[in-house]
């Protein structure tokens, strides 16, 4: 029921990830620009304010956070509820001894790169871990790589050492530091690229030997990282956004609704 002076929005796609939500209104065909909420404050209260003078049919979530998802449901009221698993009809299949294992947010990766980009693709998602998610040249998620991400490894030095300062990430001057805060730069971006690219070609090589993935990057550090490596051909900064998008087309039946 749609109360007076409310607009109707189609969707609500929410994203929890350990670090941040990402949240969006969203019709069938776009969604809006994106509202980034630290995790660990996302409350009741907050995602009512969110929702203030909006009426969503559907509350769309992919969650790696479980006790956050009582959150969402409590506010998202009367709107239907849709959280993304492997038993909604995805578009693509899942090659995958346990399925419900995968990360929400991996699995609507994987949706997205293979209806906006086609198959087979690489996701590369710089969160608090990064994450590479694969899906073969068939349209099926196989798997994937998790690695620690840039912050938390950065975060580590700081964390564990008496002398080594806390890092502001940026592209470093050059691959010699001059001081400890460069040197700390360079070792943090230019060794966190090896690692990108050592991985995403021994993917390629086992999986691709004759036909090369699109690969698409996604998360906080993308635009930083991926900018430097020519095997990443874009960087779509909500692809997992995008991904609740295509999934809630697939599975909430509206008869009539455009």
């Amino acid at each position: 029921m749609r109360a007076a002076g409310q607009r109707t929005t189609d969707y609500l796609l929410v994203d929890i990830s350990n670090s941040y939500t990402k949240l969006a209104f969203a019709t069938k065909r776009k969604i809006g620009k994106p509202i980034r909420h630290p995790t660990n404050e996302l409350t009741i209260a907050v995602l009512r304010r969110i929702l203030n003078g909006r009426s969503v049919e559907t509350v769309v979530v992919s969650s790696v956070v479980p006790r956050k998802n009582k959150v969402v449901a409590k506010a998202a009221g009367s709107a239907h509820l849709l959280f993304l698993s492997p038993e909604l009809d995805l578009g693509i299949g899942i090659d995958y001894p346990a399925p419900r294992s995968i990360g929400a947010d991996r699995l609507a990766n994987a949706v997205a790169v293979a209806q906006l980009y086609g198959c087979p693709a690489i996701v590369v998602d710089f969160g608090t871990a990064v994450t590479f998610d694969v899906v073969s040249a068939g349209g099926n998620y196989v798997g994937g790589v998790i690695a620690p991400g840039l912050e938390a490894m950065t975060s580590f030095l700081y964390d564990r050492t008496a002398l080594l300062p806390k890092l502001s990430l940026r592209e470093p001057k050059g691959a010699i530091g001059k001081t400890t805060r460069e040197a700390m730069l360079s070792g943090a971006v230019f060794g966190y690229r090896g690692l990108v690219r050592e991985i995403l070609v021994r993917v390629s090589r086992e999986n691709f030997p004759r036909r090369k993935p699109r690969i698409i990057a996604t998360g906080g550090y993308a635009q930083l990282i991926a900018r430097k490596l020519p095997e990443i051909e874009a960087v779509h900064p909500n692809l997992t956004l995008q991904g609740l998008r295509i999934v809630a087309n697939r599975n909430v039946a509206r008869p009539g609704r455009r």
